[in-house]
């Protein structure tokens, strides 16, 4: 058991240690106790068997949760509350374009981040317990930056508006990691556990995902049989409020059943990691090979950094992931390359860039993307460095966790410059 597990624990995990504590010598309390939450049950019972070991009935619970298939926990009561009505209100921001008359584009451009995460801040603020203050702040930011996108002049040529309805749902996202460390907030474990989260809840997305698009094709496929055309509902009714379901249904089954995906992640990031980096070194060879000029093609520019973004958040989760086990050491040779490959993939990408705003000036995207090359170039050289470390001595995989954890408020904070600072100094234009 790690030193940090007891000294700062899951609230909920706290409450259970203490009601099994306090119902242990009644088996009908206590087996009360393990129905209402099996997941957080075992998770506690864990936590305190070592100093219970000594009684007769902890042995026995003991032997009974070892040999007991992991079950699914559908939470309480108020659990299913709270789903039902966070979808409900999801899927009416949704449909406020089509009652006020507006263009649906122009308004889910602007508000698509708070149709999802308010809901699921709000989810992991409850279930997390933090400070009511917390909780306060964190509404009063997302009612500001709600106000604040939707009063930004309307421009379809404005690249300051672009970029602040693509930088402010990252701002959400870390309103939603505050909910998630909450009172642990200087704990990097607890942040290294939001971006695991994370990593679940994208996975289980894309199975949830996958099964509601097939259940769509089959009902739809079997009502066009008798021909009663369903499209109609299917886009006004069924997508309005399915899609936002989807990750609000996704948090509550990762927060619930981490046991769900848990294995899933760390197998994903295990066979993605060296296919990833295989792909990238023949990547480089062909755009030799090719002679694509990413200093004069600005779609290629673009495409490339939206890689570099998304390699780097594999690396992200990966080495989170790999930190699970200190051990493996190929895993750590693995991400050390991949994390080289990608630091010369930023170091194209960076030039180009640079060429670019001393060719042609400074625009909002040339100086937005510099920013956001600048800092993955930065984390890439601190987490390649702790990762050639920690090759040749395993116990120091835990540097690499401080380094990625420590970095996330630097993306946050430019997040925060592009949403809100860069349409003023470049008068929205």
């Amino acid at each position: 058991m790690k030193k940090n597990e007891k000294t700062n624990p899951n609230p909920e995990v706290s409450e259970m240690k203490d009601a099994i504590l306090l119902q242990l010598q009644e088996p009908q309390a206590l087996e009360k106790l393990y129905q209402s939450n099996k997941s957080i049950f075992k998770k506690s019972f864990h936590l305190l068997y070592p100093e219970i070991k000594e009684n007769a009935i902890a042995a026995f619970w003991l032997a009974r949760i070892q040999n007991e298939k992991a079950d699914i926990s559908w939470g309480s009561t108020k659990d299913i509350l709270f789903l039902v009505i966070a979808i409900f209100l999801a899927g009416l921001l949704v449909k406020i374009p089509e009652w006020m008359g507006l263009e649906t584009d122009y308004f889910l451009q602007r508000n698509i981040a708070f149709v999802i995460l308010p809901f699921v801040a709000a989810y992991l603020a409850w279930k997390e317990k933090i400070k009511t203050s917390y909780a306060l702040v964190a509404v009063a930011l997302f009612l500001f930056s709600a106000i604040y996108i939707n009063y930004l002049p309307t421009n379809e040529n404005s690249d300051t508006l672009l970029l602040a309805c693509i930088h402010l749902p990252l701002f959400l996202w870390a309103i939603a990691g505050f909910m998630f460390v909450g009172n642990q907030f200087n704990d990097y474990k607890k942040r290294i556990s939001f971006l695991r989260f994370n990593g679940d809840l994208l996975v289980m997305i894309a199975i949830i995902a996958a099964c509601g698009a097939l259940l769509i094709a089959v009902t739809f496929g079997l009502f066009e049989l008798i021909e009663i055309n369903i499209q109609t509902a299917l886009n006004h009714y069924i997508l309005v409020w399915g899609l936002p379901a989807i990750p609000i249904v996704g948090t509550f089954l990762v927060r619930t059943n981490p046991q769900l995906v848990n294995k899933i992640s760390p197998i994903i990031a295990k066979i993605f990691t060296p296919l990833v980096l295989v792909t990238l070194v023949i990547y480089l060879f062909a755009i030799v090979y090719t002679g694509k000029d990413p200093y004069n093609d600005r779609n290629f520019l673009l495409i490339f950094n939206v890689l570099l973004i998304g390699v780097m958040a594999i690396i992200l989760f990966s080495v989170a992931e790999n930190s699970k086990n200190v051990a493996n050491k190929i895993g750590t040779l693995l991400l050390f390359c991949l994390a080289l490959v990608t630091i010369i993939l930023n170091g194209i990408a960076l030039s180009a860039i640079i060429f670019r705003i001393t060719e042609w000036g400074i625009t909002p995207n040339r100086l937005a993307v510099l920013g956001a090359n600048l800092l993955i170039l930065t984390n890439l050289l601190i987490v390649s460095y702790q990762l050639l470390k920690s090759i040749k001595n395993t116990n120091r995989i835990e540097n690499v966790e401080k380094s990625i954890a420590s970095f996330i408020p630097f993306y946050v904070i430019w997040a925060v410059v592009v949403t809100f600072v860069f349409p003023l100094i470049f008068n929205f234009r």
